[in-house]
């Protein structure tokens, strides 16, 4: 089955793809990477908008929120949201 999650982004680093998003708990999530940094072939066109606005928003102090979706025991980053920081 197929699971949609959205987590705040608390960092995410464009040299090693590393991300840090946080849990509805209050603890960080740290095992996942930005969609461009791909296991197997090559990124698509989606996963760089997705990484061009995850930056984007970063930089100019906005609230950001990812959608990961998780099937098959991976998960991905799939779709940002963006919205004036609380």
């Amino acid at each position: 089955f197929v699971k949609r999650t959205e987590y705040q982004l608390l960092s995410a680093d464009p040299e090693t793809g590393e991300v840090s998003l946080l849990l509805e708990s209050g603890n960080c999530k740290d095992d996942l990477n930005l969609p461009t940094f791909v296991k197997v072939g090559e990124p698509t066109d989606d996963d760089k908008k997705v990484v061009e606005e995850i930056l984007k928003g970063m930089e100019d102090g906005k609230e950001v929120i990812v959608i990961v979706q998780a099937a098959c025991g991976e998960e991905k980053i799939i779709q940002v949201k963006i919205s004036d920081a609380k």
